[in-house]
């Protein structure tokens, strides 16, 4: 079988190719119009995030299966890959611990006002009359409400951190949902309650922008939003405003709706002290690298024995 890898920058570690594999094709990256020249003689491919849409499929007889790198499938198109018999796998839970811990790190440094006082080390403490320098605010973690959307691998795994560090923690139940789940809390509520509010679920179209202007408004004045899911999430203009009015006092963000972010992103430009923006890295330590090609190298090995696994497009 010919395996074509699309965006192979974008792992940590490379990936060996399969014995049983007739070709191995490795492109470091693929512009989504190359999608097709790519894999015209492809029966398997590999993608993190390079998309592969219902146009793509009709001009790609040969291929069978895709298997994503990552947990999100947002970049494929399930539907139109079932219509055309193509099987999509992805790798769930790899990055669980990997995620959780970059979220409560965040969530540290944003209520103890980390950057603030690397500032005012380097610049006030110096010439202060006294042993310490009292400026920002320093808020406990523990007391503290923690609110989750996503009850994932991820989301239970920054749950499980965050209870043992003191936090209380509320999930939310999907927004406009008329039935509350047990060990869920309405949308609005947990909204309104939360001092951190966490993002761990997909991007679709009822969730797009679902951080919005009067979402925003609704939380806390001076709590926190964190998101490590997808940039679509969050509406960018929404939550830059909100942060420089002083309505939020932080965030803590993993992914932009654009990525790589066009360069007049608003987000990359707000100078607000307690921001931090980092570039889709949340996933990426060393052991979750190494669970991610070990979870790529099964699916490819189940779909090749004819027994596929962690298939997201079955009937």
């Amino acid at each position: 079988m010919n395996i074509v890898l699309l965006d192979s920058g974008t792992l940590p570690t490379p990936l060996t190719a399969p014995a049983w594999a007739s070709e191995w094709s490795v492109r470091p990256a693929t512009r989504a119009a190359d999608v097709v020249h790519a894999l015209e003689d492809a029966a398997i491919a590999i993608t993190n995030k390079v998309p592969i849409c219902a146009a793509d499929l009709k001009r790609l007889p040969k291929l069978r299966f895709i298997c994503v790198a990552a947990t999100g499938f947002d970049c494929i198109d399930i539907d139109a890959c079932r219509e055309s018999g193509v099987i999509v796998s992805n790798v769930p839970g790899y990055s669980a611990q990997s995620v959780s811990e970059w979220a409560l790190a965040s969530i540290f440094a944003l209520r103890r006002n980390l950057f603030a006082y690397r500032e005012a080390a380097r610049v006030a403490w110096p010439a202060s009359p006294h042993f310490c320098v009292h400026d920002a605010p320093i808020l406990d973690i523990a007391g503290s409400t923690l609110g989750i959307v996503g009850r994932g691998a991820i989301g239970n795994a920054l749950a499980r951190l965050a209870r043992a560090v003191g936090m209380n923690v509320m999930f939310a139940e999907h927004r406009g949902r008329p039935t509350i789940r047990e060990g869920f809390t309405p949308f609005d509520d947990v909204v309104r309650s939360a001092d951190v509010l966490s993002l761990h679920c997909p991007l679709t179209e009822s969730t797009r922008n679902l951080i919005d202007a009067p979402t925003l408004h609704a939380m806390k004045r001076g709590a926190l939003l964190v998101n490590s899911a997808r940039g679509g999430l969050v509406d960018s203009a929404a939550l830059v405003e909100a942060l420089m009015s002083g309505h939020l006092g932080g965030a803590a963000l993993d992914v932009l709706p654009q990525e790589p972010p066009d360069p007049h992103e608003p987000l990359l430009a707000c100078a607000h002290p307690n921001l931090i923006v980092t570039p889709h890295i949340s996933w990426a330590a060393t052991h979750a690298a190494n669970r991610l090609n070990a979870g790529i190298e099964a699916n490819l090995a189940a779909f090749h024995t004819g027994a596929p696994i962690n298939v997201v497009n079955g009937a």
